[in-house]
């Protein structure tokens, strides 16, 4: 009896999600076609983390991932490889893998309802019409999960919303994109290091 007792406790705390551990899901789509595009700012994000790290990107389960640590957090970047509209099925994998508390999800998107280069983090919320949050709270069973939004604006005429969303960045807001990066990327460590609460109220203002 004392030998089960202590094989169901090592396997409960194999089995418990991981409190230091961190999932960072920027959406966007993979491919050549997608690049530089308004819709991939979420890839951008943990793109810059990447490199701000200096650890890279490698392909697997359901997208590309990468690792690294900050302030004694351990944080998982993740690019889903199923596109923006099936991200889900990659966010639920990789917080089972990775023995991720939810709370300790953070998805990162673009937002047409937010003006260029403002950002938003909030702990939950409705999809706001983000076909990538719509299929993440369908697998991850609700919308209880922090998400930072990155505004790309909405300068676009009627029925062009599309060709704007996928369409590349202008020059000026190329030239602007460094400072947003860094900007979002320092919410995402703010996140790990002092919590969702304290970090949108340091970083909600801009």
């Amino acid at each position: 009896m004392e030998f089960l007792r202590w094989l169901k406790g090592i396997y409960k705390k194999q089995s418990e999600p991981d409190t230091m551990k961190y999932l960072i899901v920027g959406l966007g789509n993979m491919g050549a076609d997608y690049d530089n595009t308004r819709h991939n700012v979420g890839f951008e994000v943990v793109d810059y983390l990447a490199r701000e790290f200096e650890v890279s990107f490698k392909n697997d389960q359901l997208g590309d991932v990468a690792e690294f640590k900050y302030r004694g957090r351990t944080f998982i970047l993740l690019k889903p490889s199923t596109y923006m509209n099936r991200s889900g099925k990659a966010v639920r994998y990789w917080l089972q893998k990775g023995k991720v508390n939810q709370k300790n999800l953070l998805v990162v998107l673009d937002d047409l309802n937010l003006p260029f280069g403002k950002q938003r983090l909030r702990g939950k919320g409705n999809d706001g019409g983000h076909n990538g949050l719509k299929d993440i709270d369908q697998f991850v069973g609700g919308n209880n999960y922090a998400r930072l939004r990155i505004g790309i604006g909405d300068e676009f005429s009627k029925g062009r919303q599309v060709d704007y969303v996928l369409g590349e960045w202008t020059t000026e807001e190329q030239e602007a994109l460094p400072e947003i990066l860094k900007y979002a990327a320092d919410t995402v460590k703010s996140f790990g290091a002092i919590g969702l609460t304290h970090t949108m109220n340091a970083f909600n203002k801009k």
